[in-house]
């Protein structure tokens, strides 16, 4: 009878290792408090960009910091603005075990890059096989490789191109509706209504009205842009620096093609002509 039960629980699953994508939130600062501030300015606009969003809480930047972590306070505040925090890393003893205690499971720390083997130099080579190669055959050898060089082209390896992924929609987004570009770029082919939200990160481009919130490099890249056809936004976001226009855009690109992009922490709008 045990033996029966056990063959058919193990036929209901299975137990695999598996590699899940997370994001690290790199913790600088133990006072919760100058944490809510900054997470208010930089998100308190944007209350749906994270909803649950699983998240690694990296302390290794606070690890000697000498203010104890308040673990419980700080999952809390994270679930505030919708991240849904899974574990930590990289703490002190004590600070491992207060995120132990509130909830979050220990992620193992991230190594460096492992070097690759050194590449035997010509003399070890050459020594390696002097016991039963006649020294003459280097020279000649050496000559041969020479001229080759000489005659062959020199050529640069092509960079291979990062992977990313484009979403496109092509139907008008309505007040209340939100398009989110995981990992790549958003291109909308409709209008974007008053209250409707697109965000992607990295590039955003309506080739229609842009009148809701546009969140381009939501995931903290700076170097994304959005561009609109009719430029007419409620909010632009570039890289967490946004900026809402109760009073209007500047007159050369309200209502106008133009593109948004970030300098330093300043928004700019530039017009585009075509």
């Amino acid at each position: 009878m045990a033996l029966h039960s056990k063959a058919h629980a193990t036929a209901l699953f299975d137990l695999k290792s598996a590699t899940l994508s997370v994001l690290a939130l790199l913790l600088k600062t133990t006072d919760l408090d100058a944490l809510a501030e900054a997470l208010d300015a930089r998100y308190g606009a944007t209350p749906g960009l994270f909803e649950h969003e699983p998240v690694c809480v990296d302390l290794a930047a606070v690890r000697d910091d000498s203010v104890p972590l308040d673990a419980i306070a700080l999952v809390a505040l994270l679930r505030r603005y919708g991240f849904n925090p899974m574990s930590a890393r990289g703490g002190s003893p004590e600070q491992m075990a207060a995120a132990l205690q509130a909830g979050l499971a220990e992620a193992p720390e991230v190594g460096g890059p492992r070097s690759e083997p050194a590449a035997p130099s010509e003399v070890q080579v050459q020594a390696e096989f002097a016991d039963t190669v006649p020294p003459d055959l280097f020279d000649a050898a050496d000559a041969q490789l020479a001229a080759a060089a000489a005659e062959a082209p020199s050529a640069e390896p092509a960079a291979a191109a990062p992977a990313s992924t484009t979403l496109i929609i092509d139907k008008p987004l309505r007040s209340g509706q939100q398009v989110y570009a995981r990992g790549g770029d958003l291109i909308v082919l409709a209008v974007v209504s008053y209250g409707a939200e697109v965000i992607a990160d990295g590039n955003i481009h309506v080739y229609a009205p842009l009148r809701g919130r546009a969140l381009a490099g939501a995931r903290g890249n700076t170097e994304a842009r959005i561009f609109a056809a009719c430029m007419e936004p409620q909010l632009v976001s570039i890289g967490g620096v946004w900026r809402t226009f109760e009073s209007g855009l500047p007159a050369e690109v309200a209502g106008k093609p133009a593109q948004v992009k970030l300098d330093g922490e300043k928004i700019l709008f530039e017009p585009l002509k075509f």
